[in-house]
């Protein structure tokens, strides 16, 4: 008989490439991992690996049986689940991984209803941008993902988690309380090619956002400075080191710090954010009660 929990091992091998790297996210030693994957070979009678010196691929029967390992890991997920819909009461602990203005926006107001709702639910809140937040969830770190949708966040984890839009926003421009159109009724993005242009990193689904509505207005912005705070990039262009597209629900500390805050003309980008659960998970009453909170404080959000 076949082990799911080695059937795991080979599920993470399959997401992540390597050996070292699924022993990384397992926190076993490579030597575990590949124990647990021959001992695994054994069961099924089938070789699972293709070894080319240091490196391994699955074969055929690895990808089909890795295939399956997806499959099983959510009617285990549905069986859990169920059991704990079957409790009495709504008592337990529940993880969200959430990037920092969704917290700020989101999560932060829905622990406080909560609270009141269901006291003897406890939150736990991990910070966490882009990739991180869906390999939390993957990794079984989190029990619920709050993330921008962007290209890397499409199709990738699929047949592993269960996504639902929460909110859509647009960003605006954020420029310097001098800038020639600050008092501009509206900025086309194309005015500001010439600006120093400040962004999140690379990797922040935002930044690609930002590079993407630029080259829209077909231009490559300059990039003066990176920050994934908005209240850092803000409190820049605030002192004239450059402008900026903002998400709204981040405005806030553009206001504080003195910038000057304009839409963008005619059709601009919009940050679309979506919450995630593992597949088979989406009946746990936790859960059911958190992303519930979630939904009904974002449709309070002013954007």
């Amino acid at each position: 008989m076949i082990d799911p929990r080695r059937l795991r091992v080979l599920r993470a091998l399959a997401d992540h490439g390597t050996v070292t790297a699924a022993a990384q996210a397992l926190y076993l030693s490579p030597s575990a991992v590949s124990q647990q994957l021959a001992v695994l070979e054994t069961e099924v009678g089938h070789a699972l690996l293709e070894r080319r010196g240091r490196a391994v691929r699955l074969t055929a029967t690895g990808a089909v049986l890795a295939t399956h390992a997806t499959k099983i890991a959510a009617q285990l997920e549905r069986a859990e689940a169920d059991v704990a819909a079957c409790a009495a009461g709504v008592t337990g602990e529940v993880t969200i991984a959430a990037f920092a203005t969704a917290i700020t926006e989101v999560v932060a107001p829905t622990l406080v209803a909560l609270r009141e709702l269901a006291p003897g639910v406890r939150v736990r809140v991990k910070d966490a941008e882009g990739k991180e937040c869906h390999r939390l969830l993957i990794a079984g770190e989190a029990d619920v993902a709050v993330a921008v949708e962007d290209r890397q966040t499409l199709g990738r984890w699929d047949d592993r988690m269960l996504r639902e839009p929460l909110y859509a926003e647009p960003f605006d421009v954020v420029l310097p309380p001098d800038h020639p159109r600050a008092e501009a009724p509206d900025v086309d993005l194309a005015a500001l090619a010439g600006d120093p242009w400040i962004t999140p990193w690379p990797g922040n689904p935002v930044h690609d956002a930002v590079v993407l509505a630029c080259h829209k207005a077909r231009f490559q912005p300059r990039v003066a400075s990176l920050s994934d705070d908005f209240r850092a990039v803000c409190a820049l262009v605030a002192v004239g080191a450059g402008v900026a597209l903002v998400p709204r629900s981040a405005l806030p500390g553009a206001v504080a710090a003195g910038a000057a805050v304009r839409p963008v003309r005619g059709h601009g980008p919009t940050r679309k954010v979506f919450t995630a659960v593992r597949s088979g998970t989406e009946g746990h009453p936790l859960l059911r009660q958190a992303l519930a909170g979630l939904r009904e404080t974002a449709a309070s959000l002013p954007v």
